[in-house]
């Protein structure tokens, strides 16, 4: 892990590592992450840049090998997936975060992207299987209940090598 964050690095800064800092553009050249719909996000939710401009350290990228490996619990994974999902960062999976969650999937083309009325039932069918509050909207807790149902989960990987 160590290597693979160093060389993400300019070779000058290389010898610091433990204390620099990886620009989210070189984040994204990793292959894992170069395919990825939520490329953006897995930077946003791992980072813990101050400035806001999603950069990594060490500490970060490590964080984020670990989550996305066979080790990780389905807990954990679950978490960190909600977190990723939760495009306005507001705690909570609603319509405007299940809409750009489908859109994310589905590709921004015009020819790939769902109609309104397609786009309303499919968010409605996600609501009425995980809204157990029935609130409108999807909580943690919620989230992992559904996940808990689906042994597929566990099972996906985003950055393994």
């Amino acid at each position: 892990a160590y290597k693979r964050f160093s060389e993400l690095l300019p070779k000058e800064e290389r010898d610091s590592a433990c204390s620099a800092r990886v620009p989210k553009s070189h984040i994204l050249t990793l292959p894992e992450l170069r395919a990825n719909p939520f490329q953006h996000r897995i930077c946003h939710v791992f980072s813990t840049s101050e400035t806001g401009d999603d950069s990594m350290s060490f500490e970060d990228f490590l964080d984020m090998l670990s989550v996305f490996s066979d080790s990780a619990t389905s807990d954990i994974k679950s978490h960190y997936a909600f977190r990723i999902f939760d495009f306005d960062d507001d705690g909570t999976l609603d319509r405007k975060d299940l809409e750009q969650l489908v859109n994310c999937l589905t590709g921004q083309g015009e020819e790939s992207r769902l109609s309104s009325a397609e786009m309303e039932q499919l968010i409605q069918n996600i609501l009425e299987e995980s809204d157990i509050d029935k609130d409108g909207t999807i909580n943690l807790s919620e989230f992992q209940h559904v996940v808990s149902r689906s042994p597929d989960f566990a099972r996906c990987r985003g950055l393994q090598r």
